[in-house]
């Protein structure tokens, strides 16, 4: 590591509009907290908290400067005038890690207030910028977005600092044993219950597989029910359907494990993403995956998935679902390039490398 700071000189400290388990940035968060420890002391601050992370989050009223020198590093992905007018407020050196922020367009239908909620994030991140001294994105795609507000020098680390978090995980049994008495292959999908994930996109290629008599599956949607609306609408759309797909919800990362570990194929329908980790979380499973060619997943996967263009349907997604059920070769050579692009992947986004980044602020 190129930085060396005596402990206690400087205090590395993190900043999330919102904390809650299972949740891609609080993982990430986390796992950053871990590294940066190791040249000082580090802890992280949220506007919301899910009580099971109080443990380990504080609440931003709580946070101050208790050392000579302190940095912000700043989780941006929705918009919160509370964690704004805190950020543009402090004298501390700010560096933001840019996620991505969803288009507000998807969520108008649905919840109108998240939707004002995730445009005001986009305009604040531009509100920003005179106040960064270090921009960091999880892809390229989203290094892209910053050039186009403004931003220089982004630096691009993907944001894998936690993929082994479910190394060391034993499957739950009783899900193993559920899921291998299923008399059809596992369709995986892991992403939270939104409209930009696609997940009603997963049911017509479902739909339209058991029409057609294409290969009978069962379809697992494993995520966070966090907008109801949606959640009734996707219900709604399964009964009507009638197909074999399970809102199977959040769920402990032992039963993630065991899904993984489970699954035939990981599918992903999603249209907006930033840095689509779940599909990171299959190589590491050794799985194959089939996606659509949209925003950054592309540069996630690389070659390792079937990836479906962007403009075509659910029919032609259906038939790489069927084709890649039944060609063990075509699935075996996704896991082989799976292993590859993983160790690419690591390779460019180590603990040490996100902590110079980071430090470079300092």
């Amino acid at each position: 590591m190129k930085h060396e700071l005596a402990s206690g000189d400087v205090g590395i400290h993190q900043v999330l509009v919102a904390a809650s388990p299972g949740d891609a940035i609080t993982n990430l968060a986390l796992a950053t907290r871990e590294v940066l420890r190791r040249v000082g002391p580090s802890e992280i601050f949220a506007h919301h908290l899910a009580p099971e992370v109080m443990n380990e989050v504080h609440p931003l009223t709580a946070y101050r400067t208790r050392h000579a020198r302190s940095v912000l590093i700043f989780h941006a992905s929705i918009g919160q005038r509370e964690v704004h007018n805190f950020l543009t407020d402090r004298a501390e050196d700010l560096v933001l890690v840019y996620h991505n922020v969803t288009p507000a367009e998807y969520f108008e239908p649905y919840d109108f207030v998240f939707a004002e909620l995730l445009a005001l994030g986009r305009r604040e991140v531009e509100i920003l910028r005179p106040r960064v001294v270090r921009a960091i994105a999880d892809s390229q795609y989203n290094a892209l977005e910053l050039v186009e507000m403004g931003y220089r020098n982004v630096r691009v680390i993907p944001p894998i600092a936690h993929i082994d978090r479910l190394a060391g995980v034993a499957p739950r049994q009783s899900t193993l044993n559920h899921l291998s008495q299923l008399d059809a292959p596992v369709l995986l999908s892991v992403a939270q219950l939104m409209p930009h994930k696609r997940p009603d996109f997963l049911v017509k290629m479902m739909h339209i597989n058991e029409t057609y008599g294409l290969s009978r599956a069962v379809l697992l949607l494993v995520g966070h029910h966090r907008l109801p609306t949606y959640t009734t609408a996707i219900r709604e759309q399964i009964r009507e359907l009638s197909v074999d797909v399970h809102l199977v919800g959040a769920v402990d990362d032992d039963e993630l494990v065991a899904m993984y570990q489970s699954a035939s194929v990981i599918v992903s329908a999603s249209e907006h993403e930033g840095f689509c980790l779940p599909l990171v979380e299959a190589m590491a499973f050794d799985k194959p995956i089939i996606a659509r060619a949209c925003a950054a997943v592309p540069e996630t996967v690389g070659d390792a998935a079937l990836l479906i263009p962007a403009p075509q349907g659910p029919a032609l997604f259906g038939e790489a679902v069927h084709e890649l059920v039944h060609n063990p070769a075509l699935s075996q050579e996704l896991v082989e390039r799976g292993r590859t692009r993983l160790a690419e992947l690591r390779a460019t986004a180590t603990g040490a490398s996100l902590a110079d980044a980071l430090l470079e602020a300092v």
